[in-house]
């Protein structure tokens, strides 16, 4: 059974607790490997070894820090494959999806390799009489990176690619069931040759997330997860004087209107809803069907749902996987039951599924509800799995009011044919990341990735320009040198611009 350690200092560190983590082929319900957990300790020698070498680091020449970036892309580029089979062997998400995460989280290191660019400052000469006032942004020192399961490669870039190329120092700490992804592109941050120390990776429960929010030595968190959870590290965070970005749940709603194209909407909405089994943040699990398009979208629907199929992620023809445990599992088909009890009615019910040869995975097929009352759960919450739920109103007006009534505002999506629509929607609608006719509105890497109400808590969004202010702090120098022969006259008077 193997063993997945922590890495500090450039090299696997075997500290932490006694007491190892099991970790879980999805697929199969078996273990497939232990998981070292980190305790205070091994935070704070993470803290200390990081902070020794965000010294040197945050002093290190922009061309030599973009050059180490570039090669740090090619690595990441020639060793896909490699990170795509680790994910798929403890997150479950099938190998094409998985390949598509390394490349979506690959294009915030290809914003990093332009870092020099990005962390450009401002200057003005002569703003008053032989004064000249400049900007630059300077790291913060040490910086850390609590990431959740459903995207162990892409979201973790999201954070230290921008935080490494800005100066700092970053310590990740990913979701402990599925940590192995973290320790291959620590290997290749070494390869590429950035300093030991630069990048670390700690592992753990909630005991190592209490230990980076509590160390004095860690100036900021970066965090992705559900919304309790991010409250949690937003405040616990805040009141020990850390700048936190905290990027809480969803549940993203798209609209359909009647004069849309009602094939390439259901389709368009099923691979959001279905996609890695529902698990991501962006993942659409509600549609709101307006008018005469319930019908037509439902039958659509149906017609999608029922031709997806479902098996182990590294098996050819497989377009889902399993869900991430058992117990999500039992969530999902809870949520499903408990709406169809009260009312709702199941298109395509995907609660009894079964994989031949992987009986005892974590499966749940496809799952769709038509007519789901606005109180059940399986609309309310975020149910985290390939469960879709169908609502219906009489006019856009009234869908656009049922979107922005949820306490979720990441990402929200319209099918319609309309400009009008298209164009109202996107002014009012309160998420923010939207899409008109896309279902997964996540922003390429030189915008940034954030949501609104309960699916924030901080001032900053993730990766791209927001990326780069949240990893540095501005500094303003005013400067003035005067001419030996024409001296300067001190005033005791407020200083002015004119004089």
């Amino acid at each position: 059974m193997r063993t997945i350690h922590h890495w500090i200092a450039g090299a696997p560190y075997e500290g932490g607790t006694e007491a190892a983590t099991p970790v879980h082929d999805p697929a199969t319900g078996e273990v497939s490997g232990r998981l070292a957990r980190a305790d205070a300790a091994v935070v704070d020698e993470a803290v200390r070894t990081a902070a020794a070498a965000q010294r040197e680091w945050g002093a290190t020449s922009l061309a030599r820090r973009t050059e180490i970036m570039f090669r740090m892309r090619e690595l990441v580029v020639r060793h896909t494959d490699d990170l795509a089979r680790l994910v798929t062997a403890e997150h479950g998400k099938t190998l094409d999806d998985a390949r598509g995460e390394v490349g979506r989280g690959r294009e915030t290191l290809d914003f990093a390799c332009g870092i020099n660019q990005a962390s450009k400052g401002e200057y003005t000469a002569d703003a008053s009489t032989g004064v000249d006032v400049h900007s630059l942004r300077q790291p913060l020192g040490v910086v850390a990176g609590i990431t959740p399961f459903n995207f162990p490669v892409m979201v973790p870039m999201w954070m230290h690619p921008i935080a490494i190329a800005t100066g700092n120092a970053f310590i990740l700490k990913p979701s402990e069931r599925d940590p192995s992804a973290a320790n291959l592109v620590a290997e290749l941050y070494r390869e590429a040759g950035l300093p030991d120390g630069v990048f670390s990776v700690v592992h753990g429960d909630k005991a190592a997330v209490d230990a980076i929010l509590d160390h004095p030595g860690i100036a900021a968190v970066s965090f992705v997860g559900s919304t309790p959870v991010a409250r949690y590290v937003r405040e616990r965070g805040a009141a020990r004087g850390k700048r936190v970005q905290a990027l809480g749940g969803a549940n993203n709603h798209a609209i359909v209107m009647p004069d849309g194209d009602i094939e390439y909407a259901a389709a368009q909405i099923a691979s959001g809803a279905f996609g890695s089994a529902g698990e991501r943040c962006m993942a659409v699990p509600a549609a709101v069907a307006v008018g005469e398009a319930g019908d037509l979208l439902v039958a659509a629907l149906r017609r999608e749902a029922e031709q997806i199929v479902v098996g182990p992620g590294d098996r050819d023809g497989v377009a889902m996987g399993p869900v991430i445990t058992a117990e999500a599992r039992e969530r999902v088909i809870r949520y499903a039951t408990e709406a169809i009890e009260a009312g709702a009615e199941p298109v395509v019910d995907g609660r009894g599924l079964t994989v031949e040869g992987h009986e005892q995975g974590y499966f749940v097929g496809p799952t769709v509800l038509d007519r789901v009352s606005l109180d059940a759960g399986a609309y309310r919450e975020e149910v985290f799995g390939p469960l879709l739920t169908v609502v219906r109103t009489d006019t856009f007006e009234e869908a656009l009011a049922l979107v922005n009534s949820s306490p979720y505002g990441n990402g929200a999506a319209i099918f319609t044919a309309s400009g009008e629509y298209a164009r109202r929607f996107t002014h009012e609608v309160q998420a923010g990341m939207v899409g008109v006719n896309v279902p997964i509105p996540t922003p390429v890497a030189y915008y940034s990735f954030g949501g609104w109400k309960d699916s924030l808590f901080g001032e900053h969004h993730a990766h791209g320009p927001e990326g780069v202010r949240f990893y540095t702090r501005n500094k303003v120098v005013t400067s003035r040198w005067p001419h030996v022969d024409r001296p300067v006259q001190a005033s005791m008077s407020f200083p002015s611009t004119t004089d």
